[in-house]
This record gives structure tokens, sequence and C-alpha cells, in this order.
């Protein structure tokens, strides 16, 4: 199944979320947005969050270290973390192709909307991305 670009909510810090819900509880898959892995640029490094921790929109899930910059990972959602992408460590090179489906890095289940409003729609993203290029 191939994740559609245009039906994500993105923070203004360049993390993507896919929220659904199933069974009556509401998850977001997240990811790193295809823009910022393009100017972050030759990654060789990620940390990925704890399952089992609990995170506020706008905490520091971890952190993505490329051959120019090391830059933090935000949550875009409050919840908690119930699974991670364990193998995306050792193959960050698939991330340049493919950030929205292999590309995953953790799984949220939410417990609070808090930071879901501050999400943008994928035109609001692709415009805030074309004013900063």
């Amino acid at each position: 199944m191939s994740r559609d670009q245009s039906k994500l909510v993105y923070a203004s810090t360049h993390e993507w979320a896919d929220i659904q819900e199933v069974e009556g509880v509401r998850y977001a898959t997240i990811g790193v947005s295809a823009f910022a892995i393009e100017q972050l640029n030759d990654l060789v490094y990620m940390d990925l969050p704890e399952v089992g921790r609990e995170v506020n929109a706008g905490d520091e899930l971890g952190e993505v270290e490329s051959v120019k910059a090391v830059s933090p990972l935000y949550s875009p959602v409050t919840g908690e973390v119930v699974e991670v992408h364990s193998e995306l460590p050792d193959e960050l090179e698939q991330l340049n192709s493919d950030p929205y489906d292999f590309g995953w890095i953790a799984k949220i289940r939410l417990t609070s909307d808090s930071g879901i409003e501050n999400l943008l729609s994928f035109d609001d993203y692709q415009r805030q991305c074309s004013e900063s290029a």
C-alpha cells in the first residue's frame, strides 16, 4: 500500500503524520518528509524513540544525522510510542527513494488531540517548502 502524501498532515519541522483509526483507537504513523531528506542529503545515522515512551506534540523523538548536520526529529502528535521501524537506521539510503512508505519512523497511539490543530495540510506544507527553498 502506497501512502498518499496529499492525505498526510505535516509539522512545520518537516515530519509527516498519517493518522488512522483502528477499532476506535487513533494511531499516527510518523516519518520525515521528502523535502527534509533532500535538504539533509547523505544520511548516516538515525536515533529512534523507545517503545512505551510518552510524547507531547513538539517533543523531540530522536535525531537524524547527515554528513552536513544533526537534526532533531519532533513528534507532531501527543501519545505513546507503540512501534518503531527498527530496520530503518540500517537502511537509511531507502529514505531517499521511499520516505512515505518504507521511511516511517514510529507509530504513536494518540492520547490527546494536542498539537493536531497546528499541523499543515499537504498544500500548506508545499507552500512552506517552496518559500524556504
